[in-house]
């Protein structure tokens, strides 16, 4: 099943299942308990909105809705740097014995088709594209043995980084967090759709041309055990978002740099999810 949040072209919240060419509005369907993706995913509806969507015929047309991020309005995304091989060579860095861990907000991410907002404070805007997972089942201390358990669903990512921000001081935050500068979408496939997230193809492209692609198995510390960690940090929750990181190819270490500019188009496709794409636009004065 792909679950997608939207507004209607009059302004309204909602999310509904896709079918076909339309959306079941599950949102509308309810709203009494499960008004939001976030809150379907904290009531434990998975199954009663199963149910709604094979049974009920799509009453919005996906052409008409505004894409907004999966979870718009999730508790926390937590974001792993370098965990793949690849891209921790090209920058030069050495494999960590431990995942390195940093956030970013809300207010960093728009949904699909929706602009990207490359800052006027710099031109290093660089892609990532990178598979996100999205938790239904919260909790602390999770085992590894048992994490997969716990993920509604898969999502694709752009996360997007403002490079030169990012390497003020060590800290990442700062080239992470750009108001509109990463992606995250274009649906979450529900988990029972995609059993074994380590047998995915992702690939990125800029103005159609493929500047990273990689299969997730090559992943350095895989999804159980980014689950264990991080749960052992501080509880996950329904609708906390964890980005898995991103495969070599980044604009930053290409000679010489490619970096996104307002009237590009960047695609992160994964197999069994779909294409997350995005065109690129100026700050606005």
């Amino acid at each position: 099943m792909k679950l997608v949040s939207f507004v209607t072209a009059e302004g309204r919240s909602g999310y509904g299942a896709v079918r076909g060419d339309g959306v079941v509005d599950l949102g509308t369907r309810l709203a009494a308990t499960a008004p939001t993706l976030r809150s379907l995913l904290a009531t434990g509806q998975m199954e009663q909105a199963r149910r709604l969507a094979e049974a009920t015929p799509a009453d919005l047309p996906l052409a008409g809705l505004r894409f907004v991020p999966v979870i718009p309005d999730p508790g926390k995304i937590v974001c792993v740097g370098l965990n793949y091989r690849d891209h921790v060579a090209e920058t030069g860095r050495t494999v960590t014995e431990k995942p390195a861990l940093f956030a970013r907000y809300p207010s960093s991410q728009v949904g699909h088709l929706q602009p990207l907002v490359k800052p006027a404070a710099s031109d290093h805007f660089d892609y990532e594209g990178e598979l996100a997972l999205i938790v239904g089942k919260g909790g602390r201390h999770i085992k590894a043995g048992n994490a997969l358990d716990h993920v509604a669903g898969y999502a694709c990512y752009n996360e997007g980084s403002i490079r030169d921000w990012q390497r003020h001081t060590s800290q990442f935050l700062a080239g992470k967090s750009f108001a509109q500068t990463g992606s995250f979408g274009p649906w979450m496939v529900t988990s029972d759709e995609i059993p074994d997230p380590s047998r995915l193809t992702l690939e990125t492209r800029l103005n159609g041309n493929v500047v990273q692609h990689t299969t997730t198995d090559l992943l350095i510390t895989p999804i159980p055990d980014l689950i264990a960690y991080i749960s052992t940090i501080f509880p996950l929750e329904p609708g906390d978002v964890i980005v898995t990181g991103t495969p070599g190819g980044v604009g930053a270490k290409r000679v010489p740099p490619l970096w996104m500019r307002p009237g590009d188009t960047v695609e992160v496709e994964i197999s069994d999810i779909g294409v997350l794409r995005n065109s690129v636009i100026a700050e606005a004065a």
